[in-house]
């Protein structure tokens, strides 16, 4: 091996590869993060893609479950240059007919949006809202942390109570428009449940997307869906900061060409230009799981029963995404869009329910469901005084918009999506920056065929069933290779569990009782693989 030798080698300097990273640095290991591309980050990049002045996120943007992750929070990035900012309104969701229901920090004022859809809506979202705060600290814990999260899940049940809990389980397996119609009488509050939901790849109507648009909007109503001041980018450099600080390196534009193994343990890795560099004690990887199972490590150390499960992964649906340097604000017709960060447009529930079908099928939907971000008005330092740096992303089925000409029509139905409720809108666009899923993995190879959340976050690829059944930790049967993206448990979206729960299995097969710990996972995966 080369005398190139670190306690833990990283590969991707992503944000889970650089929260991994730092947890090691803080114990005292001595680490080295590989990075394929020319900068770290992954997705949680900023860059002037449109015109000079102009600081565009390249792909994440908003960062709810970032505020409230106890890993990140852990980290305490403020003393490393973060700093967070908040638009007016957390999220506005837009109708075609241009009503318009506000998701605020002001509960008050997330109550009457939703009481102007029906009478006493506002008081169902009180109540809603009360029984967050009473789980959320617990739930959090159980979300964030290695799986199973018993003493999390304790308190959890302590807090609730054996009824109570039973009905948080009903509530998690259910589809966001059924959960809507059992709360809510309007179709306001409804859509702000059913709009975040589809923040992930899952219809409204599919078992188990409630989840994902209940905490969104929990989150949104009592902390927001704030923004990095100066763009994502300043997230990423703040991890950096933080880990260098403690004797940890980032080397970019270095990939990793495979695992090195002997003796079924991780020895290190090798990179592209054929050089290894030894691991001590472990390699984590932030990749997504078909990369590290099926191109960085040789199949003579995998189960077969894995390797033929990893052919039944789904990947989430493919993204377009559209970033403009806009020369004034966005006209909405709707007052309540003006102030939002994040909108939501082009679909009602029914019009919710019908996209989620057509991607389902495999069809790209003929009216597509915008996410739409309005980054100056979240953050001024993105764009010069009286413009707007603003963006939209759709999903797509994957596969499709291989030509330009596919993909130029997707961002001529979005743009006219934004003028059906914006009128003037494109009058505004003074320049314009395209990513289809081919563009999207050029700049990071890790959002495969555009997939941006490591693969979907259907129900039976999630908990034990993330990346494949299994035991649902980041331990892979490679003794100290531990998988740290997002195709691990708790998932995608910018939070770090993943990361940190690869870092707290490396530090505990290195513990003074890793010999037991490594017995127990060597028993876990023949139980499960054979």
């Amino acid at each position: 091996m080369s005398t190139e030798a670190f306690d833990a080698v990283v590969i991707g300097a992503g944000h889970n590869g650089l929260v991994a990273a730092n947890l090691l640095a803080d114990a005292g290991w001595s680490v080295l993060v590989l990075e394929a591309t020319a900068s770290p980050g992954g997705a949680v990049h900023t860059a002037e893609v449109t015109e000079p002045g102009f600081r565009n996120d390249l792909c994440s943007s908003f960062f709810p479950l970032t505020a409230v992750s106890p890993v990140i929070r852990g980290l305490r990035l403020e003393e490393h240059g973060l700093r967070w900012r908040h638009a007016p309104e957390v999220l506005a969701h837009v109708l075609p007919d241009d009503r318009c229901a506000v998701l605020s920090r002001d509960l008050d004022r997330t109550a009457a949006s939703a009481d102007e859809f029906a009478p006493g809506d506002g008081d169902a979202w009180r109540r809603l809202s009360g029984q967050w705060q009473e789980i959320r600290e617990p739930l959090l814990d159980a979300l964030f942390t290695p799986f199973p999260p018993v003493r999390p899940a304790l308190r959890l049940l302590r807090r609730t109570g054996t009824a109570d809990a039973l009905r948080l389980a009903r509530m998690l397996t259910l589809p966001a428009r059924r959960f809507g119609d059992e709360l809510f009488t309007g179709e306001g509050a409804k859509l702000l449940l059913a709009g975040n939901a589809a923040h992930s790849d899952l219809s409204v109507d599919n078992a188990g997307s409630a989840v994902f648009g209940w905490l969104l909007a929990m989150i949104g109503q009592d902390t927001g869906f704030p923004v990095p001041e100066g763009g994502a980018g300043e997230l990423t450099a703040a991890l950096v900061r933080r880990l260098e600080a403690r004797g940890g390196t980032v080397h970019c534009g270095r990939p990793v060409a495979g695992v090195l193994v002997g003796g079924g343990r991780a020895l290190g890795v090798r990179d592209g230009a054929g050089d290894p560099v030894r691991a001590r004690k472990a390699v984590l990887a932030d990749v997504p799981a078909p990369v590290l199972y099926g191109e960085l490590l040789a199949a003579e150390w995998l189960p077969s029963r894995l390797l033929e499960d990893l052919g039944r992964f789904e990947w989430d649906s493919a993204t377009v995404k559209v970033d403009w340097a806009l020369s004034g604000p966005v006209p909405w017709t709707a007052e309540g869009a003006r102030g939002a960060g994040t909108i939501h447009l082009g679909s009602d529930l029914d019009g919710l329910s019908a996209f989620g079908g057509e991607l389902a099928r495999g069809r790209t939907p003929r009216r597509p469901f915008l996410l739409f971000g309005q980054m100056t008005t979240s953050d001024p330092s993105r764009s010069p005084s009286g413009t707007e740096a603003a963006w939209a992303y759709t999903h797509v089925p994957r596969g499709t918009m291989a030509s330009r000409a596919a993909l130029d029509r997707r961002v001529k139905r979005i743009e006219e999506t934004v003028e059906a409720n914006a009128p003037g809108f494109t009058d505004l666009i003074k320049a314009r920056y395209v990513q289809g899923p081919i563009e999207l993995a050029g700049h990071n190879p890790g959002l495969v065929g555009g997939a941006i959340n490591g693969g979907t976050t259907a129900i039976h690829q999630q908990l034990f069933f993330r990346p494949v059944p299994g035991t649902g930790r980041s331990d892979t049967p490679v003794d100290r290779l531990y998988l740290a993206g997002a195709s691990a448990h708790p998932g995608g979206a910018v939070h770090g569990g993943p990361g940190a729960n690869a870092a707290r299995a490396a530090l505990a097969r290195s513990g003074p009782l890793g010999g037991g710990y490594a017995a127990v996972i060597r028993a876990a995966h023949r139980a499960v693989y054979g």
